[in-house]
């Protein structure tokens, strides 16, 4: 088991419903973050497969030139989804209370999940639910930054570092029999050079943890 109880509590346990009840129409990290996700679509995604995209909202970060047989979207935000281009169909469903989901075995050729891996309570058994809908070959793309709703994180990420987070989606991938050992790619994301000049940095991390069924 990769985390123990005190590492799942959240600041804030009320229920997540409660939360997420009205929409953000917002993205959550910053541009050079969103191209370098896309380019790993771009490069590790194929055309007319089958995806499914765990707790997502009204953008998915798909590439526009790319034509897939069907898109599954997934969230606690009818509207957001309701919203999003890329989807050809989505459920509603906290995954914190019931992580089973209402999909078939075997089913999708890619799930991914972008910035939301840190507020999972029992990634066990949603990474054991990724194993099960994904084919034979499929991949698993979860990608992440270094923000999030504070309160709603789980301990385990509040309190690590960017490195021990990245360690912490290995062992989840690693606590279900059948994955294939995770790839890490790491890169600084690159903001313009004029935001840069004002202050901005480099821009939000990017991480991405990447693992398929054997």
């Amino acid at each position: 088991m990769p985390l123990k109880p005190s590492q799942r509590i959240k600041l804030d346990d009320t229920d997540d419903k409660l939360f997420y009840d009205y929409p953000r129409f917002v993205t959550h990290v910053d541009e050079g973050f969103i191209q370098q996700l896309t380019d790993v679509y771009r490069q590790r995604l194929k055309p007319n497969t089958r995806i499914f995209d765990m707790m997502s909202s009204w953008v998915s970060h798909l590439p526009e030139e790319m034509q897939f047989a069907h898109v599954e979207g997934h969230g606690l935000n009818a509207e957001e989804l309701a919203r999003n281009p890329c989807l050809d169909h989505y459920f509603v469903q906290n995954l914190n209370a019931n992580p089973q989901l209402p999909l078939k075995d075997e089913d999708f050729d890619a799930v991914l999940n972008c910035v939301s891996v840190q507020y999972l309570q029992y990634p066990e058994a949603v990474f054991s639910e990724i194993h099960r809908i994904l084919k034979p070959g499929g991949i698993a793309i979860f990608s992440f930054s270094n923000r999030m709703f504070y309160q709603k994180a789980i301990q385990a990420w509040r309190e690590g570092s960017e490195g021990s987070r990245v360690e912490l989606v290995k062992s989840y991938f690693s606590s279900v029999p059948g994955f294939t050992t995770p790839e890490v790619i790491t890169r600084q994301s690159t903001l313009p050079n004029i935001l840069q000049w004002l202050g901005a940095g480099g821009g939000d991390p990017f991480y991405a943890v990447i693992a398929s069924r054997n």
